[in-house]
């Protein structure tokens, strides 16, 4: 009896204590520090629906498409406040690398009146090419860039520009007469930046154009083909074996180019070409087929100012390359 009395007794404690366990479950609340903080949270939220308008996303994108016309800055850092014409000193150029040259101006209608490469005559590297101007023509960008140096070298390029491109080019225009942009200026390809001339040491009106890959002067031959007005491929593979080199030069074609380039120049210039004429041989005539030879010529000379070849010039009037020619000499020039 009294076993049974304990075991109701133990049950009694079970079941008591379950129930108010049960019970405290059923009433447990959040603390309401932390309740009024939730619900404060729920009302402080917005509607993101009103966060986000059409005006305002077509703005950002028409925003961010005007900043991206100019290149990133970084091509513009190394050397960039440099005063000379290779401002890459101590850099590590790559052996190949690709250039975009697809968006491209010639930067005069010219044709070459002296290419690149070692001049024996003066002993030392010509490192771009010469092309013809008269005084006062316009003068183009060859590509995209930003203006890096405007500057003026009596006793080398007389006045010139460099501009360094997005393709990572930097171009170089020599002999000018007269600025059109000024330092750090952004311009397309076809802008004019300056006008043609005959400063620094030159002995004629032209414009000295280099074509530069982190200093190294890549010969302007190798990217455009100035006999027909345009450039070779879309793209050029700059090697620190190859960067000197022409290509696909035909030197007909140029002199070709030169007789057709000053038929139309003195066609479209009526004055400039009677002034020419009446000066003799201090300039080409769209008629002239002789020449009278004055002092300080050369051969080299001589067919670089009348648009031909020394070979020509030799066969023309039974001369070799190593004649002496004299004062007052007539040669045929066709």
């Amino acid at each position: 009896m009294q076993l049974f009395n304990n075991i109701r007794y133990a049950l009694s404690l079970t079941l008591a204590f379950g129930a108010a366990a049960f019970a405290s479950a059923q009433t447990y609340t959040l603390p309401g520090a932390h309740a009024a903080e939730h619900k404060d949270l729920i009302a402080r939220q917005q509607n993101i629906g009103n966060q986000i308008k059409v005006e305002d996303t077509q703005q950002f994108l028409d925003q961010l498409f005007k900043d991206e016309e100019e290149p990133e800055l970084d091509i513009y850092t190394e050397g960039w406040d440099s005063r000379r014409v290779n401002p890459y000193t101590n850099v590590d150029v790559p052996d190949s690398h690709s250039i975009d040259v697809s968006n491209f101006c010639m930067p005069c209608p010219g044709y070459l009146t002296s290419p690149y490469g070692y001049r024996r005559r003066f002993r030392r590297m010509h490192k771009g090419v010469d092309l013809k101007v008269h005084v006062g023509d316009t003068i183009r960008a060859a590509f995209d860039g930003k203006v890096r140096l405007t500057n003026f070298e009596r006793r080398g390029y007389g006045y010139y520009v460099i501009i360094r491109h997005n393709n990572e080019l930097e171009t170089v225009y020599g002999h000018l007469s007269k600025f059109l942009v000024d330092e750090n200026d952004y311009v397309k390809a076809g802008d004019p930046i300056a006008l043609g001339g005959n400063t620094g040491r030159s002995t004629g009106p032209h414009l000295h154009f280099e074509t530069r890959f982190m200093g190294y002067p890549i010969n302007p031959s190798a990217i455009f083909d100035f006999a027909n007005q345009t450039v070779h491929t879309d793209s050029y593979t700059f090697t620190k074996d190859t960067y000197q080199l022409p290509r696909n030069f035909d030197p007909n074609a140029n002199t070709e180019y030169a007789k057709r380039y000053q038929e139309e120049y003195f066609r479209t210039h009526p004055v400039t070409a009677s002034a020419t004429a009446s000066k003799g041989n201090k300039g080409k005539s769209a008629g002239a087929s002789s020449y009278t030879v004055r002092k300080g010529d050369t051969l080299s000379t001589i067919a670089k100012r009348n648009g031909t070849t020394v070979r020509k010039l030799c066969q023309l009037n039974g001369l070799k390359t190593s004649s002496t020619l004299r004062l007052g000499q007539k040669l045929r020039l066709r």
